[in-house]
């Protein structure tokens, strides 16, 4: 049988990821009180974003009516959360030099801070094929439980669905992408939610996965197996009482995400396409493995002509 395989309709909504549960007790959705932790956050050099902060920020970009309006008579020395975020995130600034952070509030033995503790590393963070988002901080508060994961603020706003976006941009960011896989996937680690709302940028160049709460690190196992129906984009082996290869369900994933940027950002590439598609196979034991993809995705970068690179969507190759 051939596989299947589709340019998803990025329009339209896709499953959201269901990690807001796990059947293990410590790998829950931590909502800490924000402001019982100001202090100590603020003692590592990070202060919690307030209603000055998001005030100041707006002043810069230009502050829709709705916030003007939420925003009018509130305390400039509160904390303010933003609301599009989850209860267990909080924008912070790092106070040497007003950095823009992120603060994770993360259960203390869960499986995600495991993995980021792991690829956080000095060892892992001097690998070049590692494209985490850089971690400032770990806090950990062992009497109520909670770690805080104090990294980066990156972007989801990405830029190669930018027009000014060439080519030689987009696979860059691309292989990224293949590349970080490829990297867990040697270090035992399966992301399991891989997907364009886990991707992220520093509008440097730079590209990074995000949300590790769905994710595994397998140290005693070369071939895993698990269960359960959940992620973003889901290949067809995920049936709720089924095993399936957790790697598997990766390059499924990453094939989805390729195809969904190509549509993003104009750039049809039909030599990236065949790429994707063996990617999307049906069966699971005939999807190949990242080492393959990542071979591959450079045999086609290195056939593409020089000046082509340069291009810029809509692009016909």
């Amino acid at each position: 049988m051939s596989p299947r395989v589709w340019i998803p309709d990025i329009t339209s909504s896709s499953p959201s990821s269901d990690s807001s549960f796990d059947e293990d007790e410590v790998n829950y959705r931590v909502k800490p009180y924000w402001p019982k932790y100001s202090t100590i956050l603020k003692r590592r050099g990070f202060r919690l974003d307030t209603v000055r902060d998001v005030k100041d920020h707006y002043k810069q970009i230009g502050a829709p009516r709705s916030a003007s309006e939420w925003l009018r008579g509130l305390d400039d020395d509160s904390l303010c959360p933003d609301a599009g975020l989850p209860d267990n995130l909080f924008r912070a600034t790092k106070i040497i030099d007003g950095s823009k952070m992120m603060v994770k509030a993360v259960h203390r033995e869960s499986r995600e801070l495991d993995i980021i503790r792991f690829l956080s590393s000095s060892v892992m963070r001097r690998q070049p094929m590692n494209h985490c988002i850089p971690v400032h901080d770990l806090i950990d508060i062992a009497e109520d439980g909670v770690t805080f994961i104090v990294m980066e603020q990156w972007s989801p706003q990405l830029v190669f669905n930018d027009a000014s976006c060439s080519l030689r941009f987009f696979l860059a960011a691309i292989k990224q992408c293949i590349e970080h896989c490829l990297f867990m996937h040697r270090h035992r680690i399966a992301h399991l939610d891989i997907s364009l709302r886990n991707l992220l940028t520093d509008y440097k160049g730079h590209y990074a996965y995000i949300d590790f709460e769905l994710s595994r690190r397998f140290t005693d196992s070369s071939s895993p197996r698990i269960s359960g129906r959940r992620g973003t984009e889901l290949p067809p082996e995920c049936m709720p009482d089924a095993f399936y290869d957790p790697y598997k369900v990766d390059v499924w994933a990453l094939g989805i995400l390729i195809l969904r940027a190509c549509k993003l950002s104009g750039f049809c590439i039909p030599e990236l396409v065949e790429l994707v598609k063996p990617m999307l196979h049906e069966n699971p034991s005939q999807r190949p493995s990242l080492e393959t993809i990542m071979h591959a995705f450079n045999r086609m970068v290195s056939s593409i002509p020089p000046q082509k690179l340069h291009l810029f969507p809509p692009f016909n190759h």
